[in-house]
């Protein structure tokens, strides 16, 4: 049985592809920054008859709490398959390039860019032990410097200066990590799961989580002759499902 590690995953699009992942016969190590919410988010999916699911307490934001996330996943695993990369925040709207304090900003990286790089590298070492790992990075459409610059992008007016900065250097970090993984069995992919309705935008997304967590699954079970090191998102070219950087 494959196994995957989402973050950020007791609610909304996180929990919505944990449980599409159980569907496909994935364990799922379901991670919550706060344990009581990681708790009944796997109440809820056993209660849907799904039992191959646990919690693990994990805050990309804290050191100590990655280190010890890796210690007990460690305890119950020698090989992890996929890893999602899912925890993500906004920072709040309006943010303009002049008037956004500079905490916001190093809020929102430390999350969305550095919250990342260091969940990936303290699970590496589990991810390099499974014969096709998986490393599905979620972005955000908003993270486009190309569309972010076309006056004909239907987002083109929603700017901000931080969420969206943030997603640009996340991908830019999936580019040089899919690079560096390039001779070996890893598919290391940016995925934008789309303008979806959820609490992160006061549901004001038009898609819907399950469709939303469906572009995250398909990146995470991506076949050996797959792309790697690409922006998937069907917002941009629903044809190929590739965004311009």
């Amino acid at each position: 049985m494959k196994t995957v590690l989402i973050t950020g995953a007791n609610k909304s699009i996180g929990f919505e592809t944990a449980r599409q992942l159980l569907q496909k016969g994935y364990y799922v190590y379901l991670g919550s920054r706060d344990p009581q919410k990681g708790e009944q988010a796997v109440e809820q999916l056993k209660s849907e008859g799904w039992d191959s699911v646990e919690p693990i307490t994990i805050d990309v934001d804290n050191p100590d709490s990655l280190k010890a996330a890796r210690a007990a996943l460690g305890q119950k695993i020698k090989v992890l398959d996929v890893l999602i990369n899912n925890a993500g925040i906004s920072g709040g709207f309006p943010q303009t390039a002049l008037n956004t304090d500079i905490s916001v900003f190093r809020q929102v990286f430390e999350t969305n860019v550095f919250g990342v790089v260091s969940t990936t590298q303290v699970f590496i070492d589990l991810l390099k032990a499974s014969p096709e790992p998986r490393i599905v990075n979620v972005t955000s459409g908003l993270g486009s410097l190309t569309l972010h610059s076309d006056p004909n992008w239907k987002y083109y007016h929603v700017k901000g200066a931080c969420y969206p900065a943030s997603k640009a250097a996340l991908n830019a970090y999936t580019i040089v990590l899919a690079y560096e993984l390039r001779d070996t069995p890893f598919k290391v992919n940016a995925v934008d799961p789309g303008y979806t309705a959820t609490d992160f935008n006061h549901h004001r997304g038009p898609g819907t989580v399950a469709d939303a967590a469906a572009r995250l699954v398909k990146a995470a079970t991506l076949e050996s002759d797959a792309p790697t090191g690409q922006f998937f998102s069907d917002d941009n070219d629903p044809d190929t499902g590739i965004s311009p950087w």
